[in-house]
């Protein structure tokens, strides 16, 4: 077939489904931003997308619509100059956050389209007025959170199928649009993530950490109360006091992925001063963000692993770290209860319990025994149900396969 992806920041989550396609013989091709500079595994298109400044007054609600359908218009616009030029994909999959898949069957109706339905934004039940602190609840910011779903729903009213890593990401759709989604995961490498004895990590000062070492980690992408920065930070200073070998590696950088920015500086220097003064520094490491072969090797030497996010997208990092056998101490919301099952491959606390965050966090570095089964069940479970090569890798495929014969 002659297929087609679409991601502004292109390979993301198609980082191994398109590669092998290509693998097996299809004409792979991706359209992305042209300013996007990330290694292609296949030919690049590159649209050109300068967007005009939005003027919340005048466009109120439908400030997010406006920069969406604004990409959208300008991928179609390029999509057309490639028709011209006499291409035209059997299958089209593109992610529909970004707007670039909106008037793509206007230019090529007989391609198939399917689109990564990643998140539908709604008033309540999801990340929405779920943290108090950095959010209010009600009825003009229920209608905020619904504006900005105009057009993820009209991006899956346009294409033939949606796929969702998870089934809570899928069902945070509204039923009308939930019919066309298949869940699918992305896959992490079991393989490559298999547990490794002689793992090392360095930290920033030089030295290094080993298997068997007390290590607490906490990984994303950005440091932002999304992902429950706040409220680890604030579980830190009890976990050092209960573990004075203990040593905390911090990785993510200092930009905001989701969410406001504070009024000033930046959430990781904001919640790190609110403790620093019951914090042993020398014990904290903040290391920006990681390479992926690093990251790994500090999974590999992490006694124990916290995972905090509001209901929201699920971050592959926490599903790498159960497929290496590390322990995850995650938060009970429910994308990460989809994956986790207290007591069997991991722990779960309330998000919002710092205290119970903090006798968790201490026993999992104290008793590393109590918690072998749960280990072993958690890189079982993933392979089982999470792994790329043998499992969703094969499924991505089918369902590729399955539309262009459709």
């Amino acid at each position: 077939m002659k297929l087609l992806f679409v991601h502004q920041n292109f390979p993301a989550q198609f980082l191994h489904l398109a590669p092998e396609m290509q693998r097996l013989g299809h004409d792979v091709r991706a359209l992305t931003d042209a300013a996007n500079r990330n290694p292609s595994p296949v030919p690049l298109l590159r649209y050109d997308f300068k967007p005009a400044p939005v003027e919340p007054q005048h466009t109120r609600l439908g400030r997010n619509y406006t920069t969406m359908s604004d990409r959208g218009v300008t991928v179609a616009r390029f999509a057309r100059q490639l028709r011209a030029q006499g291409y035209v994909p059997d299958v089209i999959y593109g992610h529909s956050g970004w707007g670039e898949t909106l008037f793509l069957k206007e230019v090529w109706p007989e391609a198939r389209l399917l689109v990564f339905a990643e998140f539908y934004y709604r008033g309540e039940g999801a990340d929405s007025g779920f943290d108090p602190e950095f959010q209010r609840r009600g009825f003009d910011q229920a209608m905020i959170a619904q504006g900005r779903a105009a057009h993820l729903g009209q991006a899956l009213l346009h294409a033939d199928r949606g796929i969702s890593p998870t089934l809570w990401q899928a069902d945070s759709h509204p039923p009308a649009l939930r019919r066309l989604i298949e869940v699918i995961f992305d896959g992490v490498d079991c393989d490559r993530l298999a547990p490794d004895p002689a793992a090392r990590f360095t930290l920033p000062d030089g030295r290094q950490l080993r298997r068997g070492d007390e290590v607490l980690t906490f990984v994303n992408r950005n440091l932002e109360p999304y992902r429950g920065y706040h409220i680890f930070m604030r579980a830190l200073p009890a976990v050092l006091a209960a573990r004075p070998q203990a040593r905390v590696v911090i990785v993510g950088g200092d930009g905001v992925s989701y969410g406001q920015p504070p009024k000033e500086g930046t959430w990781k220097d904001v919640f790190l001063d609110e403790v620093k003064d019951r914090l042993d520094l020398s014990r904290v490491h903040f290391t920006g963000k990681l390479p992926y072969d690093r990251l790994v090797d500090l999974i590999h030497v992490s006694r124990a692993h916290a995972y905090l996010t509001y209901p929201f997208v699920l971050s592959w990092s926490m599903v790498e770290t159960l497929a290496a056998g590390t322990l995850v101490i995650g938060s009970d919301t429910a994308p990460v209860a989809e994956v986790i099952q207290d007591g069997v491959n991991g722990r779960l606390v309330d998000f919002f319990d710092v205290r119970g965050w903090s006798d968790a966090l201490a026993d999992a570095l104290a008793r590393p025994e109590a918690y072998l089964q749960m280990r072993e069940t958690a890189r079982q479970m993933a392979r089982e149900q999470y792994d790329l090569r043998s499992v969703c890798l094969p499924r991505q495929v089918e369902l590729l396969t399955r539309l262009d014969r459709a």
